[in-house]
């Protein structure tokens, strides 16, 4: 298989890999990712359906990064514009309809496997280099431009900036709980692991 070939079907699977573990989150009601809550905060303030408003944040975010780093923008960034809210929806139908009032034990542990899922599914796409999400075009940018702080840490520092400003803009109950916080402590290390240990590795080979 060629190296071309790896880096569409990572892109391809991280992606959607990526957007199951987003739609069992949605189901568990543990508080949505950090992105999700930054975006639910500032749609309030307009009078758009959400759906829309969506399509308008990243449009304007997609302007921004094409601007900024259009090395960004490719596979990934169109299978995240168009596909991952169909994959996000079939995921969180799923997790309702096996487990549909979870104990919060069972709850706790489909939280612990949605977030291992999603930063995998992250881990793969953006090694693969084919495009990212507009949002994780962000991160990914400000951790190239300098070489002090590593990924992982930038990355927790984004998420936290988002949840901020989400919560002060009235996404709260229904939006921000424990996954939220969760997952903007750890994405960031999770996803340097992945990437160390399995995304390399399957687009370079193993080392040694």
């Amino acid at each position: 298989m060629s190296e071309k070939t790896r880096r569409i079907l990572m892109t391809a699977g991280g992606v959607s890999f990526g957007a199951v573990g987003a739609g069992m989150m949605t189901h568990l009601s543990l508080g949505i990712d950090p992105f999700q809550v930054f975006s639910r905060g500032v749609w309030g303030l307009t009078p758009l359906d959400y759906g829309t408003f969506y399509v308008v944040l990243n449009a304007v975010m997609l302007a921004v990064i094409f601007f900024w780093n259009r090395r960004m923008i490719g596979l990934g960034t169109v299978i995240n514009l168009f596909g991952v809210g169909y994959i996000l929806e079939w995921a969180r139908r799923g997790t309702a309809q096996f487990f549909p009032d979870p104990a919060p034990l069972v709850r706790g542990g489909l939280m612990a496997l949605a977030l291992v899922i999603l930063c995998l599914g992250s881990a793969l796409y953006f090694t693969a280099d084919l495009g990212v999400s507009t949002y994780d075009a962000v991160a990914l940018t400000l951790s190239e431009r300098q070489k002090r702080v590593p990924f992982k840490y930038i990355r927790v520092l984004t998420d936290l900036f988002c949840v901020a400003c989400g919560w002060l803009l009235g996404a709260r109950a229904g939006y921000v709980g424990i996954g939220t916080i969760i997952t903007a402590f750890f994405m960031g290390p999770l996803v340097a692991f992945f990437n160390r240990t399995v995304a390399q590795p399957l687009r370079y080979g193993r080392k040694g």
